[in-house]
């Protein structure tokens, strides 16, 4: 079993354990799912970019930016499970597809325009 497996599991365990499936329609984790990434953001909206990394690795920061990374990925994970998308196997799709449209070679050390 994959790790996202199981982290689909036990999300949809945690929240059949409150019935809480009846507000977990696509609309409304969609809109939770976008407010955990503002406060993800804006952990790091004030912080010099070239010394992000830098900072992001000592705590609070460490802590605090794990916490709103675990927030994005259970509303992400929550939200394939609803629609029921293989969030593994979609991601690896859209892996190989961006390896065929930006092949290493062409795209190297460039941020490649968007098609």
């Amino acid at each position: 079993m994959s790790d996202l497996n199981e982290l689909r599991d036990r999300m949809r365990a945690f929240t059949d354990e409150r019935d809480w499936a009846k507000f977990h329609d696509p609309k409304s984790l969609v809109l939770a799912l976008v407010g955990e990434v503002g406060e993800l953001a804006e952990l790091f909206q004030w912080l010099p970019a070239d010394r992000a990394v830098q900072l992001a690795a000592a705590d609070p920061l460490r802590q605090r930016v794990g916490e709103e990374m675990a927030d994005v990925l259970a509303y992400l994970v929550r939200l394939a499970d609803v629609l029921d998308v293989d969030l593994a196997e979609a991601t690896r799709k859209k892996l190989e597809n961006s390896a065929e449209r930006f092949p290493a070679a062409e795209v190297h050390g460039e941020a490649p325009e968007k098609i």
